[in-house]
């Protein structure tokens, strides 16, 4: 009941809120700026410039300084109304018709009655015109904040390919993605999420391409977003995943324009948000977590032989600190016997179980491992590879530690960075832990325990209607020429089948002659 009540306090006054502004614009002017710079509280960065047009009729021009391209404002709004409409013989009666349609030479020109309408546009950056004795307003579309310009990847990086990254700016983004798919069809959907911050959200898909039920879906679950500011698109992630409670995502997201543009291809749906170079794509699979956009750029067999040596890094990340716990501490009839005498030799002195001496090292591991993400770029891979060498080192002189767990933990480590998603490396990374606890306590009964409750869940998780592990399970046949393997791009003739439905065909097959006389 308490939660309910609270809930419905918090509709209800941002119910007031929106109520407060959501009123006509007044007929004088200056009603309608003593408002406007009232609502705002006289800030610094509003400019109001008033002036007269043809010595009777009064004009206010307002704009957020620093949210405007200045020039634009000059040279296409002030110039315009102080030089130009005076010479088109403006009437009394008929100015805010005259300056609408051949005054004002903005491409993008609106209209707008409502205060609140009014306010969203200012504080978006465009520039308003309000005329004495006229209940509308024109508001001309002049953004021109700053911004960063389109730069090289640094978080996906690839020795062949494209090296540029999405930027904060939305528009920045969308016309990178137009500039890669030039298809009519290419739909991109506005909307605005946060009820103080209003951030610019666009749903980017291929029409006839991606399942429309999947579109459907994406709109719904972002109409439902009740937030007071989005701030990056992980806000929206957190909203729109299918289970919250799972270690592996089921949202991908790229700074890299090319994945985004390969996965509407595919028949995916993008979500862009202002603000934020990392981009939303969805459904994510298991399998689209584990590749990564140069297995494209290379050739075929380079990049099936790629992708093999990435599903055994996974598997080496995952399991071998576990492996190793079990097989010590349970099963040494497993272990050759030269081996096992010289483990036993180095654990001789060693005063910590094989399972806290695991733990301890990678503890330290991860830490230094954040610590040189964390540090500035200069200062952060020095320490965290001179750390890591000095503290194995100590470590294994001191005797808290063996030479071979350091050994483990050092390739443990190093597979775990060949995963080309972040957070699905993330995800095995604790996986990892709870594993050598099982290890740790049942041998390796626990890792085979451990791995079919992984399997099982992970077949339990879908991605917008999506089950995960497709297209494994449910095995979809044809599918499998771009999983595990790579075939050449002639040879893909098909689009994944979960996800493009309407549209499965990326290209006509070629005919057995064709094949014959190659």
């Amino acid at each position: 009941m308490k939660r309910s009540s609270k809930k419905q306090q918090t509709q209800e006054s941002t119910g007031k809120v929106e109520e407060k502004y959501a009123k006509p614009l007044f007929k004088d002017l200056e009603e309608n700026l003593t408002f406007l710079e009232e609502t705002l509280g006289k800030s610094s960065d509003l400019v109001i410039r008033r002036f007269t047009l043809d010595k009777s009729k009064r004009c206010g021009v307002l704009y957020i300084d620093g949210m405007v391209d200045k020039d634009t404002v000059q040279h296409y709004v002030m110039d315009a109304l102080l030089l130009e409409a005076p010479k088109t013989g403006l009437s009394f009666r008929h100015v805010y018709d005259t300056l609408k349609d051949s005054a004002l030479p903005i491409g993008e020109l609106t209209e707008t009655s409502q205060f609140d309408d009014l306010l969203l546009k200012l504080l978006s950056g465009e520039t308003i015109v309000l005329i004495d004795h006229e209940k509308k307003g024109l508001s001309a579309s002049t953004k021109g904040w700053a911004n960063r310009g389109v730069q090289e990847n640094t978080s996906e990086g690839v020795i062949r390919g494209p090296k540029e990254a999405f930027t904060e700016t939305l528009r920045f983004n969308t016309s990178m993605l137009r500039r890669k798919i030039k298809d009519p069809d290419l739909r991109m959907d506005a909307k605005r999420i946060g009820r103080m911050t209003k951030t610019d959200t666009v749903v980017v898909y291929i029409k006839d391409t991606a399942d429309q039920s999947i579109v459907d879906e994406v709109h719904a679950r972002l109409d439902k977003i009740d937030i007071d500011g989005v701030l990056e698109s992980g806000y929206i992630e957190e909203y729109i995943e299918d289970p919250p409670y799972s270690p592996f995502p089921r949202v991908y997201y790229s700074e890299r324009p090319d994945a985004i543009a390969a996965g509407l291809l595919e028949g995916r749906v993008a979500i862009i948000t202002d603000g934020t170079p990392n981009v939303l794509l969805v459904p994510g699979l298991f399998v689209h977590f584990m590749q990564s956009s140069e297995d494209y750029y290379q050739r075929f067999d380079i990049g099936t032989v790629i992708r093999l040596l990435r599903l055994f890094a996974l598997f080496v990340s995952l399991f071998m600190p576990a492996l190793y716990i079990g097989v010590t501490t349970f099963h040494q009839e497993m272990i050759p016997a030269p081996l096992l005498i010289s483990l036993a030799a180095q654990r001789e002195g060693v005063p910590f179980p094989a399972f806290v001496e695991a733990v301890l090292m990678e503890l330290a591991f991860e830490v230094l491992r954040e610590a040189g993400v964390r540090l500035p770029r200069p200062v952060g891979s020095a320490v965290s590879i001179v750390g890591a060498l000095v503290l194995g080192d100590a470590a294994v002189q001191a005797g808290l530690v063996s030479p071979a767990m350091v050994i483990v933990v050092a390739i443990t480590a190093i597979s775990s960075f060949v995963i080309p998603s972040y957070n699905m490396a993330i995800s095995v990374r604790m996986l990892r832990f709870l594993l050598m606890l099982l290890a740790a306590v049942f041998g390796l009964y626990g890792i085979i325990l451990g791995l079919i409750a992984l399997v099982l869940h992970l077949t339990s998780l879908n991605s917008f209607g999506i089950p995960y592990l497709s297209p494994f399970a449910p095995l979809v046949v044809k599918d499998q020429k771009d999983v595990l393997v790579r075939f050449p791009h002639w040879g893909l003739f098909t689009r994944p089948q979960p996800l493009a439905r309407n549209n499965q065909k990326r290209m006509s097959e070629p005919s057995k002659s064709k094949e014959e006389t190659k």
